[in-house]
């Protein structure tokens, strides 16, 4: 089933405006206030082999509501490149939801948004740019400031996803 595309990279910046000048509304003592509910987290990624290489960072930031939920913004800037082969650039931004029923468990909903950028030597392939949204559902267990998990993209799409299944391991961790 296709999805029509979703957001676009105005749609996320205007999002994510938005949801600033409310969580300046929420707070209600001082900006003070307000940070001490924000907590700050992300990932790193470094990969290579033969003729390989990865890299990604992934800084992520949440406004925890109260120890039940929070919600944050993320960004996401990953190279690639295979030796003769291709390179490709990677950069987006996401929204994620957590919700804890209970302390030990933790669900969540990412939407994410990709721009890809694929470029091939030798005329191998035709170059690719374009977006592509995701959407995560997952579930994961939570100890302290660390949940380990599995998420689900619901719009996985195997011809242009940058993910290889939909289904994926997390481990997230925010201070």
């Amino acid at each position: 089933m296709k999805f029509p595309f979703l957001f676009n990279l105005k749609s996320v910046v205007i999002l994510s405006l938005i949801m600033s000048f409310s969580f300046n509304s929420f707070s209600q003592d001082s900006t003070n206030d307000f940070w001490s509910h924000v907590r700050f987290g992300g990932g790193l990624g470094l990969s290579f082999g033969d003729g390989f290489f990865s890299g990604t960072i992934a800084p992520s930031a949440i406004y925890q509501f109260n120890s039940d939920f929070a919600l944050g913004l993320g960004l996401n800037g990953t190279y690639n490149s295979l030796k003769n082969t291709y390179n490709s650039t990677i950069f987006g931004a996401s929204v994620i939801s957590l919700y804890n029923p209970i302390p030990e468990i933790q669900l969540s909903g990412e939407f994410e948004e990709l721009n890809v950028n694929r470029k091939f030597e030798n005329n191998q392939f035709e170059n690719q740019n374009y977006w592509y949204p995701a959407l995560f559902l997952g579930v994961g267990y939570r100890s302290n400031n660390v949940t380990l998990g599995i998420r689900y993209d619901v719009l996985y799409d195997r011809d242009k996803s940058i993910y290889a299944d939909p289904w994926a391991p997390f481990v997230r961790v925010f201070f």
